[in-house]
């Protein structure tokens, strides 16, 4: 829900050769509370408690030329701040620029914490189940993706037929880094299927890399499949990834949910698979959410590391403003 509107004026006519009709600003907040606990092998990590919160400032409105501009701001005081891009300690987040039109498309030029075409579906179908361990041990594998970055354009077409559009990125080469770019193909023409299909690649000088990411999902009643597949390529001596994963989710009713997914991730080097799962139920009355989940993971570390199996549990809440 909006907190706050915000008439504009059309002063902009002034500096640009065409002049915005009245748009609105808008902030929308988030907040959550979390406890963890993690479970397993020589150390055990013991409960945590967490906290989120964000506030998400936009900005839109139509051109006399038929064209949608729209700016997008987020506060997040918990946003990594150890980039090169880095602001300290300054709760500033993702910032990017949207220019759109039915007949143009959508052009979008990302400030800070831009995904490549490809990069935005490198989330597995389970949900970065990996992500709950990462960090417990050394050697955590995660699978990785083509050059997410700042200062990134990202342009998504109108759709081509029914059900079908393509988006493609490009970041230009830096001081220290090569060009990179990436495309991505989602289709949509058949009712409760999603398929979407991408390809890019790295921009490090150091080493040339690829990725690949195919994603699927199926509704059907209450039912939904999610199935994904991701690679990572290499011509480092190590480092080629690939990572399979699926869940299964079962709506009870408009509140209530349970969900079971799995992955299972192999790198070159590692002995052994790294194999995830967990299954998660949520609430939802409102703008509250409510979440518990269990999951666990076996040979975290790929077989190099004797105590590598963690189980971990959380409960959340998460609140919409």
């Amino acid at each position: 829900m909006n907190i706050k509107k915000i008439g504009l004026s059309a002063l902009a006519g002034s500096l640009v050769a065409v002049s915005a009709n009245a748009g609105e600003m808008s902030v929308a907040g988030s907040a959550s509370l979390g406890l963890e606990h993690t479970q397993g092998g020589a150390a055990n990590a013991g409960k945590s408690f967490s906290m989120g919160n964000q506030l998400t400032f936009t900005g839109s409105g139509e051109l006399d030329n038929g064209l949608n501009v729209s700016l997008s701001f987020v506060l997040d005081q918990a946003d990594d701040k150890t980039g090169p891009n880095s602001l300290g300690t300054a709760p500033f987040d993702s910032h990017s620029l949207t220019v759109s039109s039915d007949a143009l498309g959508t052009i979008v030029f990302h400030g800070e914490g831009g995904s490549s075409a490809q990069s935005a579906l490198d989330t597995s179908a389970a949900g970065d189940i990996w992500d709950s361990f990462d960090g417990d041990i050394t050697g955590d594998v995660v699978i990785s993706s083509s050059a997410t970055s700042d200062n990134m354009i990202v342009y998504t077409t109108p759709a081509i037929m029914d059900g079908l559009s393509l988006s493609a990125s490009y970041v230009p080469t830096g001081s220290a880094t090569d060009s990179a770019t990436s495309w991505a193909a989602t289709y949509t023409g058949v009712e409760g299927l999603s398929v979407s299909y991408g390809v890019g690649d790295g921009n490090s000088t150091a080493n040339d890399t690829d990725a690949t990411s195919l994603k699927a999902s199926y509704a059907y009643g209450p039912v939904t499949i999610d199935y994904s597949d991701h690679e990572f390529d290499t011509n480092a001596t190590s480092g080629d990834q690939e990572m399979t994963s699926y869940k299964v989710s079962y709506t009870v009713s408009d509140e209530l949910s349970i969900s079971y997914g799995s992955e299972t991730i192999e790198e070159t080097g590692h002995t052994q698979d790294t194999e995830n799962s967990k299954i998660s139920i949520s609430y939802t009355a409102g703008g509250m959410t409510l979440t518990a989940s269990s999951a666990e993971t076996e040979n975290s570390a790929g077989g190099t590391n004797a105590t590598e199996d963690r189980e971990t549990w959380a409960l959340g809440a998460s609140f919409a403003f």
